[in-house]
């Protein structure tokens, strides 16, 4: 009896060892399926990393029962190995150094979440730590999403020429959907802030002509060449506040924890497919440009996803050149979510990366120092 215990329960951990194993590959190359028909690829995206920490506990456990089984994981894990390269970057990291060659260019890209303009009136100091923590980085080029301001209005909270004058970014693109105003001073969108003359600026949306259906590119004559800088805000997930402390803690109400996670499902499913649709409007906009190209953004979306992917292809990842560890950019949810990048056209030579940790806004900012070969 003891003896078919044993046979019977190695049997079903090799079955699980199996299936973590199909899982995580199929998590892995999860791009390579259309969002909006298997919307539930994204998920397995999104858990990858945590696939792959049981895929390597159930090697270390194999290890020690019997070591011809590890060759399951094992398998899984290096079939995966170019996707996986672009999750986890296991190098030492040198610091950033805050002086750079004049040659190159420092490039920032943060969900500014909207300057904490809700909590000025408490705690205005919270949006001046925001526009030191970009000062402390002299960036050549700040790209902002989730921006409220306004352009008219020396009384508004979030005046633009102000904020311009701070950062000592004289030029500024602010685009927005006139339609989806703040309140009655501040509207919503994103802006590219520059040391550079702007050569061209221009705003792109499509149907249904929302908030992140909006993207931004501006030519700027940096140093002696022509860049093209895209700044773009993918669909976001629009979870509430209470959406996010159920998905921290989830309560032990069985119906509560029905309603609440089929809300959540069916704004993961919606995500996923407007960000595909969304990525490949980037991508043929990209597509035209003439000049070598930066695109920074909110991508909502992981690395092995199909708008990472798609956006990406043929292009640098400025964490996955220069960054090191998992490179969380979202501070809510999950440990592992790196939603936020800078991707650069391998003209350039990526010089350095960062992550600055100061938890000011839900998102930490990312910059990159970027050179043309």
């Amino acid at each position: 009896m003891a003896q078919a215990v044993r046979r019977y329960t190695k049997r079903f951990i090799v079955f699980c060892n199996i299936l973590a194993g199909i899982l995580f590959l199929l998590g892995a190359y999860g791009y390579w399926f259309n969002p909006e028909k298997y919307w539930f690829m994204g998920l397995l995206t999104l858990g990858n990393f945590y696939l792959l920490l049981l895929l390597i506990g159930f090697f270390f456990f194999w290890l020690l029962a019997k070591p011809k089984m590890v060759f399951i994981s094992l398998a899984a894990i290096v079939l995966a190995w170019s996707p996986l390269k672009q999750l986890v970057k296991l190098r030492v990291s040198n610091g950033f150094d805050l002086k750079k060659e004049k040659s190159q260019l420092r490039v920032m890209s943060w969900n500014i979440e909207h300057f904490e303009i809700a909590a000025h009136k408490k705690h205005p100091e919270k949006k001046q730590q925001m526009l030191q923590l970009v000062n402390a980085y002299h960036p050549d080029v700040a790209c902002f999403q989730e921006m409220v301001g306004n352009e008219n209005n020396p009384e508004a909270i979030n005046y633009l020429p102000d904020i311009a004058a701070t950062l000592q970014m004289p030029y500024y693109f602010y685009a927005y959907n006139p339609k989806l105003n703040y309140d009655k001073n501040h509207q919503f969108g994103i802006i590219i802030f520059s040391k550079y003359p702007f050569i061209k600026k221009e705003m792109l949306s499509r149907n249904p002509n929302n908030y992140n259906s909006i993207f931004q590119y501006v030519d700027i004559a940096a140093s002696r060449d022509t860049v093209r800088i895209f700044n773009l805000h993918l669909q976001s997930l629009q979870f509430s506040d209470e959406d996010r402390r159920y998905l921290d803690e989830p309560s032990i109400d069985n119906e509560n924890n029905f309603k609440k996670s089929r809300t959540i499902l069916s704004k993961f499913r919606t995500g996923f497919a407007k960000r595909r649709v969304q990525s490949m409007h980037v991508r043929e906009e990209m597509n035209k440009s003439p000049y070598p190209l930066i695109v920074c953004g909110d991508f909502n979306d992981v690395p092995n996803s199909f708008a990472y992917q798609h956006i990406g292809k043929g292009l640098q990842n400025g964490f996955a050149e220069a960054g090191t560890g998992i490179g969380r950019t979202y501070s809510h949810i999950a440990p592992t979510l790196r939603i936020d990048n800078i991707f650069a056209d391998k003209r350039f030579v990526i010089h350095q990366f960062t992550r600055d940790g100061k938890k000011i806004s839900d998102h930490f900012p990312i910059v990159a120092d970027l050179e043309l070969k």
